[in-house]
């Protein structure tokens, strides 16, 4: 029997989603620590996709394979058991064909900055303190990126990569400046290694005017190298929807729903 267990994690405390050799601190890993205790065997999991060391997910899912049926109810046994920066809000048996990974087709990514201190927002959104940026342009800038197709120049390690292409399908900028705050939200049938953050630190500095618009096309059509790939920071971004075909997710306790307030 196969099962999705749809959850959520504050990824402050953790070295990223996926199981490490030279970590023990992986969502991962805490997951299948605590399913081994419960099941009383050792077990293992697959997640929807990977997340670097302090980036958040409010919808993510993974699948275990089980040899039998639940007869308990494991969502209740995981929330006890689990730390309490990790949330267990669905377990949904699947078909065996149905692959958590595989068989997503959408997934949504959002980063929120602030730029007034507030103790509230920290660690969900990033402070950017005393941001002064032209937000037309960088409006400017995310709808080149939603017209990109290839993010070679946006990705950490581009080589590890059969291709680098990936189908935007949305990309937007929100701001309100009662609130000191600002949300990029953008969602593609695929990511690539540290791309979303790298897309934030450049949106930003088109915004600052330390490069143009011009310039930043250049970037993404690769007809300009970007020599050093710098990243936004990590504590603003989250995993925030898994799109399948087959499956509709409850999104009644996606947390980011309170943060986009005033950012829609």
């Amino acid at each position: 029997m196969r099962y999705f267990i749809h959850l959520a994690y504050n990824g402050s405390n953790y070295s990223g989603w996926q199981r490490q050799k030279n970590t023990r601190n992986t969502v991962q890993e805490t997951v299948e620590q605590t399913l081994s205790k419960l099941f009383k065997k050792e077990l293992h999991v697959h997640g929807c996709g990977r997340t670097d060391a302090g980036v958040h997910a409010s919808q993510y899912v993974l699948q275990i394979d089980l040899d039998e049926a639940l007869t308990f109810d494991l969502k209740f046994r995981l929330n006890k058991n689990l730390p309490s920066d990790i949330a267990v809000f669905e377990i949904l048996p699947v078909r065996k064909d149905e692959h958590c990974q595989y068989g997503a087709v959408a997934r949504t990514y959002d980063y929120f900055i602030h730029w007034n201190k507030n103790p509230l927002l920290l660690p969900h959104s990033s402070l950017f303190e005393g941001l002064e940026v032209n937000f037309f342009l960088m409006q400017k800038a995310a709808a080149l990126i939603l017209q990109n197709r290839d993010f070679k120049q946006l990705c950490r390690q581009p080589d590890s990569y059969p291709n680098t292409i990936c189908e935007i399908s949305h990309c937007e900028l929100f701001i309100n400046m009662e609130q000191s705050r600002m949300r990029f939200t953008i969602t593609s049938n695929r990511f690539l290694r540290g791309m979303i953050r790298i897309c934030v630190f450049l949106l930003v500095k088109v915004g600052k005017g330390e490069i143009t618009l011009d310039e930043f096309k250049e970037i993404l059509h690769q007809e300009k190298e970007l020599v050093i790939k710098r990243l936004a920071p990590a504590d603003g971004l989250f995993l925030s929807h898994i799109r399948y075909p087959f499956l509709e997710l409850s999104a009644s306790h996606n947390s980011v729903k309170m943060l986009r307030l005033g950012l829609e």
